[in-house]
C-alpha cells in the first residue's frame, strides 16, 4: 500500500530546517562578534541551586532526581548537601578569582533557603529562573494552563525574594514544551538558555514577541561530565580548560567567542572536589583577555551589535 501523498507535506520544509524559530546560519558565516574592551572570549558561569523533592511525583524524571524507593534519602541527602555546605565553597571561591555568577534558582529553594537567598541578594549577582523545583519539568504534553501557572509562579516568587526582574530563564533539565518560549516572554522574561545549538546568543521567535537564546553548554557541564560520563574531576578541569583555551584562539581569529560554563554545587562542592573547580577558576581569572560577566550583559552587548549591523 502506498504511502499518502499528504505525509510528504509539510509547509514549513526549507533549506536549513523546518521551522522559523529562529534564522538559520552557519558560525563561521556570521560577522564578527567584538565583546567590550576588544575581548576575544566573553565567560558566564552559571550555579543552578536546586530542590529536589524526595518523592518526585511527575512522569518524567530529571537528571539528578531521586531513583531509588521511597524514601532515598541518599540522594536527597546529597542534593542538600549543596544547598547547605557546598555553595559556601563555591561563593568564596568567586571572590578570591573575583569571578561574576549567576544564579538559576528553582523558587521552591528560595522559600526553603531564605539565608541562602539573603547572601545572593546581598552579592548582586544575576538571578535565572530555574521553575518552581526539579519535580515542575516542561515538557511536550503538559497542560499549557498548569505550566502558565508554574512560571507565572516561580518568576513571582524568584522577583520578591531576589529583588530583581529575573530577566533569564533555564528550564530543568532544559527541557521545554512546545508552550515554554511563548509563556516565558508574556511573563517578561528576555532570554533562556535551554537550547545548546550554538555557541553565541541568537534571535529566537515566538508568537508573543521575539526572545534570546544564550546557550549553556552541556557537554562540560559538571554534573554531566563527573556524573554521567563518570570522568574524574581532574578530567573534567582539563576539559574545560581546553575548551576555554581553542575557543579564546578562535576569538582571536575569528571574532569573540562564548564559553558557558554550569555548575552544581552538589557536584564540584564536594571537599575532595572544589580544588579543580578552584584550578578552572583561577585559568579563566589569570586571562587578560576574558570579559566575564552576567548573562544579562552579555545579551545586552550582543543585542546592541545585532541591531547595529
Amino acid at each position: 500500500m502506498a504511502l499518502d501523498p499528504i505525509h510528504l507535506q509539510y509547509a514549513m520544509r526549507r533549506h536549513g530546517m523546518d521551522h522559523d524559530r529562529y534564522a538559520w546560519s552557519m558560525l563561521t558565516d556570521r560577522p564578527a562578534v567584538r565583546w567590550p574592551g576588544d575581548k576575544p572570549l566573553a565567560v558566564w558561569v552559571n550555579v543552578s541551586l536546586q530542590h529536589f523533592p524526595m518523592n518526585p511525583a511527575a512522569k518524567v524524571k530529571l537528571p539528578g532526581s531521586m531513583t531509588m524507593p521511597h524514601p532515598d534519602l541518599r540522594h536527597f541527602t546529597l542534593r542538600d548537601y549543596g544547598n547547605r555546605v557546598g555553595i559556601w565553597r563555591f561563593l568564596d571561591a568567586f571572590s578570591r578569582f573575583a569571578i561574576q555568577p549567576s544564579f538559576a534558582i528553582n523558587a521552591e529553594l528560595a522559600q526553603r533557603y531564605p539565608a541562602l537567598m539573603d547572601a545572593i541578594r546581598a552579592r548582586g549577582d544575576e538571578v535565572l529562573g530555574h521553575s518552581w523545583s526539579m519535580d515542575t519539568p516542561h515538557h511536550g504534553g503538559l497542560d499549557i494552563a498548569t505550566e502558565r501557572a508554574t512560571v507565572q509562579q516561580s518568576l513571582a516568587v524568584l522577583r520578591e525574594a531576589s529583588g530583581q526582574p529575573v530577566r533569564g530563564w533555564l528550564s530543568p533539565g532544559k527541557l521545554q514544551s512546545t508552550h515554554t518560549p511563548e509563556l516565558l516572554k508574556a511573563e517578561g522574561v528576555e532570554y533562556f538558555a535551554d537550547w545548546v545549538n550554538d555557541e553565541l546568543p541568537y534571535r529566537f521567535r515566538t508568537a508573543e514577541g521575539e526572545l534570546w537564546n544564550l546557550p549553556l553548554a552541556t557537554e562540560i557541564e559538571d554534573r554531566f561530565v563527573v556524573m554521567d560520563n563518570l570522568h574524574d574531576e581532574d578530567s573534567w578541569a582539563r576539559q574545560v580548560i581546553d575548551a576555554f583555551e581553542l575557543l579564546l584562539a578562535e576569538g582571536r581569529e575569528q571574532g569573540g567567542r562564548l564559553l558557558t560554563l554550569s555548575l552544581h554545587p552538589w557536584v564540584m562542592g564536594q571537599p575532595h572536589r572544589v580544588k579543580h573547580l578552584e584550578t578552572v577558576l583561577a585559568h579563566i581569572a589569570a586571562s587578560t583577555e576574558v570579559w566575564q560577566v552576567a548573562p544579562g550583559q552579555i545579551i545586552e552587548a550582543f543585542a546592541a551589535q545585532q541591531d547595529a549591523a
